[in-house]
């Protein structure tokens, strides 16, 4: 994934970066809203055109200026450092706006670090945008790209200019990733962290004010040979806390995230003392749409025993559920036990990716219904055969007399069969039921 050329977009504030990324992006999406400074961390993709790939990387708004605030001075940074890595950069710019100093100082800069330019002239199908096109023509890059990223107008001529740009890539194709980690939690619970200790890079901007990341951020790690996608996502509120557009937007991208992802590590501030509700329910969100958990209680250099105590507590009850999912006490702080994350991480995508003998599960759970026979009212429910249809997430179907006797406690019965006889942590188990015919 790292070894494409970067394709990276850059522009003032609010001229349409991240409406332009969602175009061009099949997958990853990053915020578009009419707010000052949306994006913080840079979002990435790979792209491909014509047989073409290449990473797409959209940045916070680049100035030659030093920014007061830290969160956005580390933004602008983050920005000029990704200028400095890209083999192509799209300029875009505000056509309806129409040229302002900010634009020429940006065009200066990028002249200084002689970088292949495409100018992207957007919002030009409005009306107003033709009388000032140009102005744009001082900036020495050319005539320019004329497109509407929200309407899609020239987004394919874009397309076509990026290939035709950038150089011949000479390296082997780039397949997925072999398995996506999604990291979740509440806001401040060391998300960031964790992601910048995995990827070993300043990846995710930390910062002690919550909502500090608004969208879901993606890197690569290798292990053992693996490519593993590992994204860091906004942190996730109660439901009735939220109440700003912005922050509604932010939960999306992270239950996006959630949705799209193999395994998720579900972070909590183990010095909390408890897990709380929300978390719960994050955590049975999870499972109940068939991904991968890992629990990973953060902040261990702060835990007291009081605090190891009352979170024990607080899990008793809900234990049928948690005794599925693994547990790590990790120091984002200091790196303690962050090292066996990965090795965690790896040890649950082979539970959740693991294929098993047909024949063999059948007969595990036919024996396991003759020990403790099921009933809907007097009648006997009967399982003929068991057939494994995937993995990851692991889906079984049920072959059985009558597939509307088979509910949620029923199915949790061979749930806890299988756990019993497979090492099946941290992995759910989807069945689909079937009468025989």
């Amino acid at each position: 994934m790292k070894n494409l050329p970067q394709v990276v977009i850059v522009g003032r504030t609010n001229v349409g970066k991240s409406t332009l990324f969602n175009r061009l992006s099949a997958d990853t999406k990053s915020l578009a809203f009419d707010y000052h400074g949306v994006t913080r961390d840079f979002i990435t993709d790979v792209v491909s055109w014509n047989e073409r790939s290449f990473t797409l990387v959209d940045t916070g708004g680049v100035s030659l200026r030093k920014i007061q605030d830290p969160i956005n001075e580390q933004v602008r940074q983050r920005a000029l450092s990704m200028l400095e890595k890209a083999q192509l950069v799209l300029f875009v710019c505000d056509s309806k706006f129409g040229l302002v100093p900010e634009d020429r100082e940006i065009a200066k800069l990028l002249h200084s670090l002689k970088k292949k330019v495409i100018l992207v002239l957007n919002k030009s199908d409005v009306k107003d945008a033709t009388d000032n096109v140009t102005e744009f023509s001082c900036l020495g890059f050319g005539p320019g790209c004329f497109i509407s990223a929200q309407h899609g107008m020239g987004i394919a001529d874009i397309l076509e200019a990026i290939v035709a740009a950038l150089p011949v890539y000479m390296g082997s194709e780039e397949e997925g990733p072999a398995y996506k980690v999604v990291l979740l939690g509440k806001p401040n619970v060391g998300k960031s962290s964790l992601m910048n200790l995995l990827v070993q890079d300043e990846r995710s901007i930390v910062n002690e004010q919550a909502g500090t990341t608004r969208e879901a951020v993606s890197d690569f790690v290798k292990f053992y040979k693996a490519d593993i996608q590992v994204t860091d996502t906004p942190g996730i509120r109660r439901k009735r806390g939220v109440t700003e557009p912005l922050e509604m937007l932010m939960v999306k991208s992270a239950l996006r995230a959630s949705d799209n992802a193999d395994i998720v590590l579900l972070m909590v501030d183990a010095a909390e003392g408890q897990l709380s509700d929300q978390e719960l329910k994050l955590a049975f969100h999870v499972f109940d749409n068939y991904k991968a958990l890992i629990l990973v209680l953060n902040k261990q250099d702060l835990l007291t025993e009081q605090n190891k105590g009352d979170m024990a507590f607080s899990m008793e009850e809900y234990e049928f559920f948690l005794k599925k999912v693994p547990q790590i006490t990790v120091s984002c702080k200091t790196g303690k036990n962050v090292g066996k994350i990965l090795p965690l991480v790896q040890k649950i995508w082979q539970h959740y990716s693991q294929q098993f003998n047909n024949e063999e599960v059948t007969m595990l759970c036919k024996q396991a219904l003759d020990r403790r026979p099921l009933f809907h009212k007097t009648e006997r429910l009967t399982l003929y055969e068991v057939k494994q249809l995937a993995t990851a997430p692991i889906t079984f179907l049920l072959v059985v007399n009558e597939p509307r006797w088979f509910g949620q406690s029923q199915l949790a019965f061979f749930d806890n069969t299988l756990r019993g006889n497979y090492d099946l942590l941290g992995a759910p188990i989807k069945f689909v039921i079937r009468k025989s015919s």
